[in-house]
């Protein structure tokens, strides 16, 4: 009796991205507002905050100005809701929803592709924890950093006390950096801004650049915090020292 005999190695599968293309009921909106949400507003929002902890290299005083002008802005709780916490907190849950839902066939098909989709999957549910137990620490425990901006320098720095929280500070920038990077890359060739292997190639090394940079800005400002002499969480420290500059 004649058999179909299997093929000895799976068949080949190219490479790429694919695009996001219309299906059945929400999921292609979702899915693109997944992805926009990922560069507008959640990213826009992470260069904001790397560029606010950045102040950090120019001493307590100048970081608690930061800090003191963020929150002066006008409906600043209902600009972070709106703004902030619920677009992460969807990307986050419907990034989760995709992982669930995906394969990544790393062990039967290690290519570059797979592996970056695993890496992509596991950052950005690593940025997700670090971001909720940094937010709780700094927000919502201890001093009020929006009623008392001068405080945050030592607040950080108290954080800091614990190795164990340096490094998931460092495992946190490290993650969000890398997601962010990659999630770039995707989104151009999700959305059709890089078509080719060619372009998607160049513009790969764009974003490893940006990723390489979000990194070295994270480590110098971790290493501002950690070198400057202690400061106290307290809400007059900062004012007072900056008096004398």
């Amino acid at each position: 009796m004649a058999s179909t005999a299997r093929p000895a190695s799976p068949l080949e599968v190219r490479g790429g991205v694919a695009p996001l293309r219309a299906g059945q009921g929400y999921s292609f909106f979702l899915r693109r507002l997944h992805s926009l949400s990922g560069i507008v507003p959640v990213g826009a929002f992470l260069v904001e905050h790397f560029i606010s902890n950045a102040f950090a290299t120019r001493g307590p005083a100048a970081y608690a100005k930061q800090v003191e002008f963020l929150s002066s802005f006008p409906f600043v709780v209902g600009l972070e809701l709106f703004g902030i916490w619920l677009p992460i907190l969807y990307h986050a849950l419907y990034g989760f929803y995709i992982w669930y839902r995906g394969e990544s066939n790393v062990a039967e098909y290690p290519w570059a592709g797979n592996w970056m989709y695993n890496a992509q999957r596991w950052t950005g549910a690593i940025a997700f924890f670090y971001m909720v137990w940094h937010t709780w620490h700094l927000r919502f425990t201890g001093i009020h950093l929006l009623s008392h901006p001068d405080a945050a320098f030592g607040k950080v720095q108290a954080e800091f006390q614990s190795p164990w929280a340096v490094a998931f500070y460092a495992v946190g920038i490290l993650c969000a950096s890398w997601h962010f990077a990659y999630g770039i890359w995707l989104f151009a060739a999700k959305w059709g801004i890089t078509v080719g292997d060619k372009a998607r190639r160049r513009f790969g090394y764009v974003c490893l650049a940006i990723g390489l940079l979000f990194v070295g800005v994270g480590a110098v400002t971790m290493y501002s915090f950690l070198t400057t002499p202690m400061e106290p969480a307290g809400a007059t420290q900062v004012t007072l020292s900056s008096t004398m500059h």
